[in-house]
């Protein structure tokens, strides 16, 4: 996975240099009037990306207060269709367009522009009643292929029962990554994953119930009123995911912004903006915004890691004394 330097750019100029544009033009065929810094407009994300869009959309409108952006968030699917139909010019998922997607845009008129706004991690998370918080890749992958379905499979500790795999929808980017990236195709999935109506159903579904496993983006894992973005949301366990055979504390690695970046944690996706927008205006705007260094900076702030960015690790020791 590549990850950018940051050279800051300031995207106020590419801003300034669209509102520049916009001034004089009448009201355009598609009956629009937004400009980069005013109208309303719609755009869709995949509902796994919501709270680091909520958070850059909140910014955005803050700054620019006579811009209304609604965002709809949907599963992938569904994401993707609005933005062919062109019934939004601008969405959010963790992949990039297609071929096929790209030519039926084009058959609209704009031509799509594809760039990546960050990383963030597949985690996985269980009841704080079971026992097994560190699994091995391996392991994950047995039992998102229902290769491995009882809990007594991964070790003989635990109870006979059922694993349930919960996701938040059947046609989440989230399920998309996982069958397409991690397991190597759809056809490789178990079939007997439960879809929640969303991330804080699949949340909520862990926390009650002992013998579940949830699946989700790790931007939906921090508990707010930590700021270092270092506390996870109480009532789950977040598993730590070893790339050895066998899953010990010192080998195995929660999806946590540091671990994101070296490659300790396995599992990191990209999250694209795909933006095919005719007029270049609102949607556009906001997009390269997000790519910006105030954008960047919600990014990181937020837990996941920016594309954009010189992030240094320095490990320090901490000497308790006695």
């Amino acid at each position: 996975m590549r990850r950018a330097s940051y050279y800051i750019v300031f995207s106020t100029i590419a801003i300034a240099a669209l509102v520049l544009s916009a001034c004089g033009k009448k009201k355009a065929a598609d009956g629009r009037t937004d400009t980069p810094i005013s109208g309303t407009i719609k755009f869709a994300a995949d509902e796994s990306f919501a709270p680091i869009i909520e958070e850059e959309l909140q910014t955005y409108q803050y700054r620019f207060p006579q811009t209304h952006l609604l965002p709809i968030y949907t599963d992938d699917n569904e994401g993707m269709k609005l933005l062919i139909d062109q019934k939004v010019n601008l969405f959010f998922t963790s992949h990039k367009l297609l071929p096929s997607e790209e030519a039926l845009i084009q058959t609209k008129g704009p031509i799509p522009s594809v760039f990546p706004i960050g990383y963030d991690g597949i985690a996985f998370i269980v009841n704080k009643e079971n026992r097994d918080s560190l699994l091995t890749v391996t392991q994950l992958k047995q039992i998102l292929s229902g290769k491995v379905s009882k809990w007594n499979e991964v070790s003989k500790e635990n109870s006979a029962k059922d694993i349930a795999v919960v996701f938040d929808s059947k046609a989440s980017a989230t399920l998309h990554f996982v069958a397409d990236s991690i397991l190597g195709g759809q056809k490789n999935m178990s079939k007997k994953i439960v879809a929640a109506k969303n991330t804080s159903a699949v949340i909520e579904y862990v926390h009650n119930t002992p013998n579940a496993i949830g699946v989700l983006g790790s931007n939906w894992l921090y508990d707010k009123r930590d700021t270092t973005n270092t506390t996870f949301k109480k009532g789950i366990r977040v598993v730590a995911v070893s790339q050895t055979t066998e899953a010990v504390p010192s080998n195995s690695w929660q999806p946590y912004q540091a671990y994101l970046l070296n490659g300790r944690y396995p599992f990191v996706r990209t999250i694209y903006a795909i933006v095919a927008d005719p007029h270049k205006a609102l949607p556009w705007a906001f997009a390269n915004f997000i790519t910006g260094p105030v954008g960047q900076m919600i990014v990181l702030k937020a837990g996941l890691l920016p594309y954009r960015g010189n992030i240094n690790i320095r490990e320090v020791k901490v000497d308790s004394g006695k």
